[in-house]
C-alpha cells in the first residue's frame, strides 16, 4: 500500500509540475505578445509609410496562443518582410520555440508515459500546420455546405493549407453551381428521369417519340491518358454541361471513381456501368455516330436539321487529331442542332474552355459567370477535384514533413517528352530559378563558410520537383548541399517520388501524381515545364500564373530566355480550330476574342487571359 501511495504522490506531483509549466509558458507569452504589440506601436510612427501598415500589425498574428494556436503559415508571405522585423521576430520566434524544444523533456523526466499536454500538442500543430480558423472552406461559395467531411477529407480541409485564398467566384457561378447540383439530384443515376433516358437511348429512339423528362439532357465524358488530360477534359466537359443544363456523367474508367470525390452533394458523377452504349469507350474519329461523320455524310445538317430527324445520340470527338468537321462544335448552328440531342458522349483530352469562348451563342452566359476570365480553370479545378482520403493522406503527410515550415515554398514541374536525363534541360532550370531571384546563387567551390554573410532572420526555402526522373532532383539538391547559397538561405530539395516514366492505367502511379499535381498547388511560386498538362492542373489549382520554361527546338541549347512569365494561369488549349464561323472561312482564332490569346508555351494554341491583356 505505501508503494501505491507513493507512486499516487508522484503522479499527482508530476501533474502539478505539467500545470505550472503550462501557466510559464502562457505567461511567457503573454510576455513576448505584449513586448512585440508595444514595438509594432513605436514603429508605427516610423516616417517610412510604406512599412506603417506591417508594423501595425497585432502581435496576435504572428504569435502563437497556448490553447488555440494561430496557422504558422500566415506569418510568411511571398514578399520577404522588412529586415529589421524579420531579426526582432526571429529572436522572439526563438525563445518561444527554445521554450517548446526544451520543457518536454523537463516533463518527460517525472514520469516516461507522460502524455504531452494539450498546451505543447496546440503549439506543434500550430509550428506544423496550423488551424482552420479564418479560412474560407466553402472556397467563396463554390462548394455547398453539409457533404459529410469523414467521406471526404480534402473538400473542407484544403483551404487551411493554402497561405492565399484565391480568386472569388462572382455570385453568378455561386448561383449556378447551386442550380447544377439539384440538375444532378434530379435526372443523375437512380432516378426515374436517368431510367427513362437510358431506356430511350438503349431503344435508339429520338427526342420526341421517347417518353422522358424534357429537363434532363446528358452528357458523357470519356476518361483516358494522364491524370492532367483526365482532369483537364473534365473540367471542360463540366462547363459545357453548365452551358448546355445537361448532367454530367464521368466515364469511371481510369480511376476517376478512385482519385476524386464526388463533387455534387447527394448524387454520383459516375456513368453507372449498365449503360446502355457498351462500347462508348472505343469510340474514336471513324465512329460513324460522330458528329462530324454525320455531318460529312450528310446525315444531319446544321441548316435544316429538324428534331424528327436527330439520332438518340451523338459522339462529340475532340481529341487531337480532328477533323474540320468535328470542330463545328464550336460553332452556333451546329450547337442548336447538338442542344436537341438528348445524348451526348464526348472525347477529348484536352482543355476545350477557350473555344467555348469563341462561341457567340455561350459568351454572355460566360461573360456572367467568369467576369474575370483568366479564372475559369481555378474555379472549376477547386469546385470539382478533392483528393480522396488515401490521396489526401499522402498529400497531407508530406506537406507537413517537408513544405509546412519553409517561409517560400518553390515548386518545379519538370516534364522531359523523351524521357531523358537532358543537362540543358537542368541548367534551363537553374538559370530561370536563379535569374527570377526564386532560388539563391550558389558560391564557387572553396569559398570559406565564413565569408558567408549571415542567413536572413527566419528565412529558409522548400523546393517541391516533381519529376519521372530523379536525377534532377539530385543534382539541384547536391548543388545545394555541396555549395553555400550566395546570401546564406537554407534551401531544401524534396521530390515525393520518382516514377522513371508514365505507368498509364496504374493506380498507385495515378495516385502519386495526383497528390504531387495537389502539391505542387500547394506552392507559393511555381515554374512549369511548356506542354505539360501536369503543371496546367498545379497552376491552376494553387491561383499561381507560372514561369514556364520553353521546350527546346534543339535538345543540345538552352533556350535563351529560359522561361517566362506565362499570359495567365489558365490551361493551354493545345488543339484549337482555325475557322471563324461568323465569316464561315479560316482566320487567327488567337486575334477574335480580346480574352482568347496564343500560349506562351504553345504558339497555335488558345488561353484565357485577363480583359485588360
Amino acid at each position: 500500500m505505501s508503494k501505491l501511495a507513493a507512486e499516487l504522490e508522484k503522479e499527482k506531483m508530476a501533474s502539478a509540475e505539467l500545470s505550472n509549466v503550462a501557466k510559464i509558458k502562457r505567461d511567457l507569452i503573454d510576455q513576448l505578445a505584449t513586448k512585440a504589440k508595444e514595438r509594432l506601436e513605436k514603429q508605427a510612427l516610423a516616417p517610412r509609410s510604406h512599412l506603417r501598415e506591417q508594423r501595425q500589425r497585432s502581435a496576435t498574428g504572428y504569435w502563437l496562443h497556448a490553447e488555440e494556436a494561430t496557422p504558422a503559415f500566415m506569418a510568411s508571405r511571398l514578399k520577404r518582410p522588412d529586415r529589421r522585423y524579420s531579426q526582432w521576430r526571429c529572436a522572439v520566434n526563438a525563445v518561444l520555440l527554445a521554450v517548446i524544444v526544451t520543457v518536454p523533456p523537463m516533463v518527460f523526466l517525472f514520469r516516461a508515459s507522460t502524455s504531452a499536454p494539450p498546451v505543447w500538442i496546440g503549439a506543434a500543430k500550430a509550428l506544423r500546420l496550423g488551424s482552420a480558423t479564418g479560412h474560407d472552406r466553402l472556397l467563396g461559395g463554390l462548394l455547398a455546405d453539409g457533404v459529410d467531411e469523414r467521406s471526404c477529407h480534402s473538400r473542407y480541409q484544403s483551404a487551411m493549407y493554402r497561405r492565399k485564398a484565391g480568386r472569388q467566384p462572382s455570385p453568378y457561378l455561386v448561383s449556378k453551381l447551386r442550380q447544377h447540383e439539384a440538375l444532378q439530384r434530379r435526372c443523375g443515376p437512380g432516378t426515374a428521369a436517368y431510367s427513362d433516358a437510358a431506356e430511350q437511348l438503349r431503344t435508339g429512339k429520338s427526342r420526341d417519340s421517347a417518353t422522358g423528362s424534357p429537363d434532363c439532357k446528358y452528357l458523357v465524358s470519356i476518361s483516358y491518358r494522364g491524370v492532367g488530360n483526365r482532369i483537364l477534359a473534365a473540367a471542360a466537359a463540366f462547363l459545357y454541361a453548365v452551358l448546355t443544363d445537361r448532367v454530367l456523367l464521368i466515364d469511371p474508367s481510369n480511376e476517376m471513381g478512385e482519385l476524386f470525390c464526388e463533387p455534387f452533394p447527394g448524387t454520383t458523377w459516375l456513368l453507372p456501368p449498365d449503360f446502355p452504349l457498351t462500347s462508348y469507350t472505343n469510340f474514336s474519329i471513324d465512329t460513324p455516330e460522330s458528329y462530324g461523320n454525320m455531318l460529312k455524310r450528310k446525315v444531319i445538317s446544321a441548316a435544316s436539321t429538324t428534331t424528327q430527324q436527330l439520332p438518340a445520340f451523338a459522339y462529340v470527338h475532340l481529341d487531337n487529331h480532328l477533323t474540320d468537321e468535328d470542330k463545328m462544335f464550336f460553332c452556333d448552328e451546329d450547337q442548336r442542332v447538338l442542344r436537341d440531342i438528348w445524348w451526348l458522349v464526348m472525347r477529348t483530352d484536352s482543355y476545350i474552355v477557350p473555344g467555348l469562348f469563341l462561341t457567340t451563342g455561350f459568351q454572355q452566359e460566360l461573360d456572367m459567370l467568369f467576369p474575370e476570365p483568366d479564372t475559369v480553370f481555378h474555379h472549376l479545378g477547386r469546385y470539382l477535384f478533392h483528393p480522396n482520403n488515401h490521396v489526401w493522406g499522402l498529400v497531407t503527410r508530406y506537406h507537413d514533413a517537408y513544405l509546412a515550415a519553409a517561409h517560400q515554398r518553390v515548386g518545379i514541374q519538370i516534364r522531359v517528352f523523351d524521357g531523358s536525363e537532358s543537362p540543358e534541360v537542368l541548367e534551363q532550370i537553374t538559370t530561370c530559378t536563379q535569374r527570377e531571384s526564386l532560388l539563391p546563387e550558389v558560391l564557387a567551390a572553396g569559398v570559406e563558410p565564413s565569408a558567408v554573410p549571415p542567413t536572413p532572420a527566419g528565412m529558409s526555402t522548400a523546393v517541391l520537383v516533381t519529376s519521372l526522373k530523379a536525377w534532377y532532383h539530385d543534382k539541384i539538391k547536391s548543388m545545394y548541399w555541396e555549395h553555400a547559397t550566395a546570401n546564406g538561405e537554407a534551401v531544401g530539395v524534396h521530390q515525393p517520388s520518382h516514377e522513371e516514366y508514365q505507368h498509364f492505367g496504374t493506380k498507385s502511379h495515378d495516385a502519386k501524381a495526383w497528390a504531387e499535381i495537389y502539391l505542387l498547388s500547394l506552392t507559393d511560386v511555381v515554374v512549369t515545364s511548356g506542354w505539360s498538362t501536369f503543371g496546367y492542373v498545379g497552376q491552376g489549382l494553387g491561383g499561381l500564373t507560372p514561369l514556364v520554361m520553353y521546350r527546346p527546338e534543339n535538345a543540345s541549347m538552352v533556350p535563351d530566355p529560359p522561361c517566362v512569365r506565362d499570359l495567365s494561369m489558365e490551361p493551354c488549349f493545345h488543339s484549337p480550330p482555325f475557322y471563324d464561323c461568323r465569316t464561315k472561312q479560316g482566320a487567327d482564332t488567337g486575334k477574335i476574342v480580346p480574352h482568347v490569346q496564343h500560349c506562351k508555351d504553345v504558339s497555335w494554341g488558345l488561353k484565357l487571359v485577363p480583359r485588360s491583356a
